[in-house]
């Protein structure tokens, strides 16, 4: 073989080898570099909880919500006010989601009221908007039918959401098994022995399963233009082949794992690989985790920390952990799947968090 050709090929190898590197970089790497968990509810942390997002290159999704039942959750103030607020507070590291109340839908100027009250929460620097599980199993109109999530009264508000380019994070329906009788091997056997009133079980004059998820569907088909985040995998966390075929049907249409990662675990270790790496510009990482009383600082950053070093094993090593008794292998994703997962769907489904500042004001990612 001639010299300058026998040059020109490892040149082109080595490049070759440093272009990989570059695409795919080690997990490690991946681990070091900014995580978005899209989805937790927190209120104001001690300094302490604000170094620990430093110290993991962390950026959190703070959501509010309306919940009639749980003071605290049932207005949209003091939350829009706390919450906004912490934003700065956090230099940009948390980001929030904003909410409206949904139960003076039939009253006249309703959509006027919740867009302006939506608009001053983005004014504020919002990013998306929750609606929640109440709507399809809770509020009711005037003749007393549950109302459903393609209620024709929330239509102007969501077409105003997507002309913001805001994004809706959509907690709608519960885990199927809360219309099951309670099983300790369910996952979420302890949140309805705990929370009778979300166990549907018990409550068999509401919605079915199907008919919320049907509505749900029917808005997504009804407002293409709209972002969705199914919030806990959908309520579809039962099969990933029942996510699969939303995703397909509905482009405007992604889920976050938040609370969820155990149903993950649960399911056949191929079966969810293969949807991670074929829907792996759908999935956002979250968790639920919760902090409001701030009683125990130390203890509450210590089980954070655990949470997050737990649900990054499941994900990037092949490591085993346990899960409902049983023992489970981690996933190993590729990096590149990681870093979506991980980071870039947050940002590509969220797009606000790209205009949002921290690490001293400097702009992010």
């Amino acid at each position: 073989m001639d010299q300058a050709v026998h040059t020109l090929l490892v040149v082109l190898a080595l490049a070759a080898i440093s272009t990989a590197a570059q695409v795919s970089p080690p997990a490690s790497d991946i681990k070091s570099s900014s995580r978005i968990d899209s989805h937790v509810h927190v209120a104001p942390p001690p300094d302490l909880f604000l170094k620990m997002l430093e110290r993991l290159n962390l950026r959190l999704v703070n959501v509010t919500l309306i919940d009639p039942h749980a003071p605290g959750y049932d207005k949209t103030e003091p939350q829009t006010s706390i919450v906004s607020k912490l934003t700065g507070e956090s230099r940009g590291r948390i980001g929030w989601a904003s909410t409206f109340d949904p139960a003076g839908f039939e009253g006249a100027g309703f959509a006027e009221t919740t867009i302006a009250h939506l608009q001053s929460t983005f004014d504020k620097g919002a990013v998306a908007v929750k609606i929640y599980k109440s709507i399809g199993l809770d509020l009711k109109n005037k003749s007393g039918a549950y109302v459903m999530p393609d209620e024709p009264a929330f239509a102007p508000v969501l077409e105003m959401i997507a002309a913001q380019n805001r994004t809706v994070l959509a907690h709608l329906a519960e885990p199927k098994s809360s219309w099951q009788p309670l099983n300790p091997e369910d996952p979420h056997y302890g949140y309805y022995k705990a929370n009778p009133g979300w166990h549907m079980h018990l409550h068999p004059e509401r919605p079915s399963y199907e008919s919320i998820i049907a509505a749900r569907d029917r808005m997504l088909a009804a407002h293409p233009k709209l972002r969705v985040i199914g919030c806990h995998l959908g309520s579809m966390e039962h099969d990933v082949e029942e996510i699969a075929t939303r995703l397909d049907r509905y482009p405007n249409f992604a889920v976050d794992t938040a609370a969820r990662v155990v149903n993950l675990m649960l399911q056949p270790r191929e079966k969810v690989r293969a949807f991670l790496i074929r829907y792996q510009d759908r999935v956002l990482w979250g968790t639920d985790m919760m902090e409001l009383a701030w009683e125990k600082p130390d203890a509450a950053v210590h089980r954070w920390e655990t949470a997050y070093a737990r649900e990054w094993k499941y994900f990037s090593t092949a490591e085993t952990l346990t899960a409902g008794g049983r023992r489970v292998q981690g996933l190993e994703l590729p990096p590149e799947i990681l870093r979506k997962i991980f980071h870039d769907n947050a940002l590509r489904w969220i797009p606000g968090l790209k205009n949002a500042s921290c690490c001293g004001g400097l702009p992010v990612d």
